[in-house]
């Protein structure tokens, strides 16, 4: 039986040219009249995975 991608994982990940794994910021669809127009443009902005999580987003995405 073939494995599959966790198809939820793959429409919110992505990955870079050299393998890390790139996430959209959280907190930015609603109740956003509170926050700084800062904090809103730089959750525009894609980051990272961390260290601890990367090799469970790995894991969805079949990558290991």
């Amino acid at each position: 039986m073939k494995l599959r991608t966790k198809r939820a994982a793959a429409k919110r990940f992505k990955v870079t040219g050299s393998g890390k794994i790139k996430r959209r910021r959280s907190h930015h669809s609603h109740i956003l009249t509170k926050k700084t127009p800062k904090r809103k443009r730089n959750m525009r902005k894609w980051a990272i995975v961390s260290k601890s999580d990367e090799k469970r987003v790995q894991m969805m995405l079949k990558l290991r």
